[in-house]
């Protein structure tokens, strides 16, 4: 048997005891950037000599808060409090990219439980290959390709503190005996950082705080000519867009080189400097991919958002090209059945769903009764089988039937019932493509000037009420109807 390789960890730093928010936070990216420029440094020596005498590690860094009062916050916030007294902590990691994040959670900790908080080194080991995602010049190798393990010379990636248990709600105390202070662990979202690279083609730190997902590629146009309209009136507030592959042009001019290959989810984003611009994801079709995408866009921790796709209309009296806005979800995706089981309940949103109504009454130049036209509100069933018309349709359109349905799609019901799980306000508004019950297919040359003007407006009402959802007060949008009975303190 070979010896053990002795361990080298990173320089330890004891906790220390803050009042300020800002300094706390500064605290964590300190100690962030020396245990990963420890793991960076030691890697590159690995790679260098294709050896090792030590095993090297290091760890997240931690921040802690201790309540010893039964009085309450501020109950009407949905966040920013702990339910009762103990100590609750969560390991951070990119402090750097959520810097306004953890400043605005610790300073409402701080006042509503007039508390400080300790800030240093959890027991949480980083990665290696988390360490190093931000150093687009290193690769990691596949294992065995430097003739060593890797695993006996780095911590790598551990199921066991990447899960959604928190948010699931299934998780116990930690190991140390405190509570939980964020949804999401460290590796839990260093994993989402490294996948929305992957499937996105965008680093993280471009993503906004309002997301639009779409199924359909014109949508994607459509919102690069509105950002190009935004850029041009600097009063819009919105800096810069940006393209897959991080091409960001700051003028309605600017040249975007496509990719030769694009990715699973193609991204795009309209930012503002303050990160409450909007984002569009193509999701493509199906619910997976739904759930792939709000599983990672989760861990940024977005105000709202928003499926505007296409769906299938279920009633005769409805036209290509009608909108549809859900207010309750038939669940037949089952690709969270697991998670988030089909007789929890995924409610209608009056914040957003008064947010879409008025955007659609403003682009369209409609409103009160004679909205009624081009809208209707009701159950959209979401299914996971794309050619389900093909297959015997006596039961698929009795449920449909039973549940008062007027829409179907692929998507819509996973994006909202991961916006309910991952406490992200959530909202679906969808244009008629086809009417397949009726014997309207979508099939080529079937598209009416209606329909191609309706899909127009479809991004422009997706955009409009991103706006008015952000001039909402944060504690009005992420309202107490998405909490459960013990809550993390963090939104």
């Amino acid at each position: 048997m070979t010896d053990p390789l002795t361990i080298q960890i990173s320089p330890h730093a004891d906790p220390e005891t803050f009042t300020d928010p800002a300094a706390a936070v500064a605290r964590l990216e300190a100690l962030y950037t020396e245990a990963t420029g420890f793991l960076l440094t030691k890697f590159n020596e690995v790679l260098e000599t294709g050896a090792s005498p030590s095993r090297y590690r290091a760890f997240y860094p931690e921040v802690r808060l201790t309540v010893n009062s039964h009085v309450k916050g501020d109950s009407r916030l949905s966040f920013g409090h702990v339910s009762e007294p103990g100590t609750y902590s969560a390991t951070i990691t990119r402090p750097d990219l959520f810097r306004n994040y953890l400043t605005q959670q610790i300073g409402l900790l701080m006042r509503n439980h007039n508390a400080t908080v300790q800030v240093g080194p959890s027991t949480t080991p980083i990665p290696v290959h988390f360490a190093v995602a931000g150093q687009p010049e290193v690769t990691v190798p596949q294992e065995g390709a430097l003739g060593i393990s890797l695993r006996d010379v780095f911590d790598v990636p551990s199921l066991a503190s990447m899960n959604d248990d928190i948010v699931n709600g299934t998780a116990g105390l930690h190991p140390d005996g405190s509570g939980h202070l964020a949804p999401f662990t460290a590796q839990r979202v260093d994993y989402s950082l490294a996948r929305l690279a992957h499937y996105t083609a965008t680093l993280p730190e471009h993503f906004q705080n309002h997301v639009l997902f779409t199924n359909y590629q014109f949508y994607v146009d459509e919102f690069e000519a509105v950002a190009r309209r935004m850029l041009a009136d600097p009063s819009q507030g919105y800096t810069s867009f940006v393209a897959p592959g991080n091409v960001e042009i700051t003028t309605p001019d600017g040249a975007i080189a496509p990719l030769s290959k694009l990715p699973q989810m193609p991204t795009y984003h309209l930012k503002r400097p303050d990160g409450n611009g909007i984002t569009l994801v193509n999701i493509g079709v199906g619910p997976s991919n739904a759930k792939t995408a709000t599983d990672h866009i989760a861990v940024l921790r977005p105000h709202a958002w928003l499926m505007v796709g296409h769906c299938a209309g279920l009633r005769n009296s409805q036209s290509l090209g009608d909108f549809v806005l859900a207010h309750a979800y038939l669940r037949e995706d089952h690709v969270l059945d697991d998670d988030l089981p089909i007789w929890v309940p995924i409610p209608a949103l009056a914040e957003v769903q008064v947010a879409l109504q008025e955007a659609v009454a403003e682009i369209t130049q409609l409103e009160g009764y004679e909205l009624k036209r081009i809208m209707r509100t009701g159950t959209v069933a979401t299914i996971d089988n794309r050619n389900w018309e093909l297959r015997d349709q006596s039961g698929p359109v009795q449920r449909l039937s039973q549940s008062r349905a007027i829409a179907l799609d692929m998507e819509s019901a996973t994006i909202a019932a991961n916006g309910f799980r991952f406490r992200v306000p959530y909202g679906t508004l969808l244009c008629v493509s086809d009417k397949p019950l009726h014997g309207e297919l979508k099939l080529p040359g079937m598209a009416t000037e209606f329909y191609r003007t309706q899909v127009a407006n479809h991004l422009l009402i997706g955009v409009r009420a991103m706006e008015k959802l952000r001039d909402m007060p944060l504690e009005r949008i992420h309202s107490r109807k998405l909490r459960s009975f013990d809550e993390t303190a963090f939104l």
